[in-house]
């Protein structure tokens, strides 16, 4: 039997043992964590990981830093995600349905299985948008002129199996019109194309229209219920249209990265999340604030992979 001074050495030690692994369980990030988005400057996943940086700073003590890899829709940054150290210092955003519906339909140099998604941490609804001069003053007024034109009316929208892309997809199947869609690189660059007036419509998100604010207006969004920023503006369900969706985004990393620093990660993106002000920004400015964490990941994308597999034999065709 350990005599009493031996029990308290004993217990001081696994004190010391239980506090010197609890430091070294949050001794990330131990320097400034490279956050990579696939897609060009401007778009909602660089607004949202900008946004979240004072944030990461603020609930971590260290700076994140974006950087952007765009390119085949965000394929050529998730292709390389498992090639960089998995050390907990490069993540990447993540979109859905883009990491679902690439590998259903072509090869874009990983599958959805290869991507270790951490944390969904907000959702975009779809919505139609036009120009704020467009004489399109309705859902209704884009359907007649595509009825009466089949591939007339040119609807913009992000790259080819996209949220947006499903947008137009699901639109076609509920009225049975027709558009011709242009798919751009990002978000940013689907703005440019409606002001410019390269495209007739735009399939685009509540975001972009409390961006845009008096230069677009929008005719439809696809939520359940009316957009609080948005009261005037009906539901694509309204309107007898059943579209509800839009674009889901996260943040995964590399294969290697151990089980602990991913359970961290998405601890430090929940307590972002969680922020109060973080959420009212997010929240004025159209976006829809979600908490997936990494204990649920799975269970949320065989949900989302399932909703996705009934357009995606559709877009394939178009491809």
């Amino acid at each position: 039997m350990l005599g009493s001074g031996k029990w308290r050495h004993l217990l001081g030690a696994m004190a010391t043992t239980l506090t010197m692994s609890a430091t070294a369980a949050f001794a990330w990030p131990d320097g400034p964590v490279n956050y990579i988005i696939p897609f060009n400057a401007g778009g909602e996943s660089d607004i949202t990981a900008r946004y979240q940086q004072p944030f990461f700073k603020k609930t971590t003590g260290q700076d994140l830093i974006v950087q952007y890899l765009p390119g085949a829709g965000g394929a050529q940054a998730w292709s390389g995600l498992n090639g960089y150290n998995g050390d907990g210092m490069t993540i990447m955003g993540t979109n859905l349905p883009h990491i679902v519906l690439q590998p259903m339909l072509q090869d874009p140099g990983y599958q959805t299985g290869d991507i270790t998604n951490v944390y969904m941490f907000h959702f975009t609804p779809d919505a139609l948008l036009v120009q704020k001069d467009s004489p399109f003053q309705s859902v209704q007024d884009v359907i007649d002129a595509a009825t009466q034109n089949p591939g007339a009316v040119i609807a913009g929208g992000t790259g080819t199996n996209s949220a947006n892309h499903v947008a137009n997809q699901v639109f076609s199947n509920e009225t049975g019109v027709q558009t011709t869609y242009i798919p751009y690189s990002g978000t940013g660059a689907t703005e440019s194309g409606l002001l410019g007036g390269e495209v007739d419509v735009l399939w685009g998100y509540t975001t972009v229209a409390a961006r845009q604010a008096d230069a677009v207006r929008m005719l439809a969004v696809a939520t359940e219920e009316r957009h609080p920023l948005f009261p005037d503006v009906p539901t694509f369900k309204e309107l007898g249209i059943d579209m509800v969706g839009g674009a889901y985004r996260g943040i995964a990393v590399p294969s290697s990265t151990p089980e602990e620093l991913r359970q961290q990660l998405s601890n430090t993106i929940g307590q972002i999340n969680a922020d109060p002000e973080f959420r009212k920004r997010m929240e004025n400015d159209g976006y829809a604030v979600i908490d997936v964490p990494y204990a649920e990941m799975d269970a949320f994308m065989a949900d989302r992979q399932a909703a996705y597999e009934s357009v995606a034999e559709q877009l394939k065709s178009q491809n």
